[in-house]
């Protein structure tokens, strides 16, 4: 008789939530179901359950952790170092590339490929899903106030320029996926480069 092998207590959740965040970007979050789930981490349904009381209770979850794990790599970075606001903009579009030198499921957003399957059905996960989009724009923003402040753009302003950097992220990461090549997404990076660039006068 096989004997099942539990975590120890407490580590069940984190092994969920980190096996819904590798099946999620490689399936999708409908597809990903809770069998699937217990089977990646290694769990019984009972230990799902005890942690999430629904599928969308670990929707959330996931999001919300996925918005905690990202963020704490973002401000622990060596871009943020930089004297230079735009010099730190900058890097931190340099480290966006970086990041796309893995598997085009490995680089999409936890939160950005959820909401697009359910943002009708789940108003908690999609709630949580933009507050996570908004705190990708939150990691950028202090740099772009602090490069306005010394650069002034009329009509430009630090949130709605930290949002373009979402827009140049999510949306080169679909179209990243629907190519199954990471060249659409480096090459929205490199066009909003250029474009700030040309808004702070600053040559490559």
């Amino acid at each position: 008789m096989t004997q099942t092998i539990r975590p120890p207590r407490g580590e069940a959740r984190a092994r969920l939530l980190a096996a819904a965040r590798d099946l999620v970007r490689h399936k999708g979050f409908a597809a990903t179901s809770v069998d699937d789930l217990c089977a990646a981490a290694g769990v019984t349904k009972g230990a799902f359950f005890h942690h999430f009381p629904t599928k969308e209770a670990l929707g959330v979850a996931l999001v919300e952790d996925w918005t905690v794990t990202t963020s704490a790599m973002f401000a622990a970075h060596d871009y943020n170092r930089a004297a230079d606001p735009l010099d730190r903009v900058f890097a931190y579009l340099d480290l966006r590339r970086a990041i796309l030198n893995q598997s085009v499921a490995d680089f999409s957003c936890v939160a950005g490929t959820t909401v697009q399957e359910v943002f009708e059905t789940s108003a908690l996960i999609r709630t949580a899903a933009g507050q996570s989009v908004q705190s990708g724009a939150d990691h950028v923003r202090p740099h772009l106030a602090e490069a306005l402040a010394r650069h002034p753009v009329p009509g430009v302003t630090a949130d709605s320029l930290a949002m373009q950097f979402q827009v140049a992220t999510q949306g080169g990461i679909i179209l990243a996926k629907a190519a199954n090549d990471p060249t659409p997404a480096r090459e929205a990076f490199d066009h909003l480069e250029r474009y700030l660039r040309l808004l702070f006068q600053r040559p490559a």
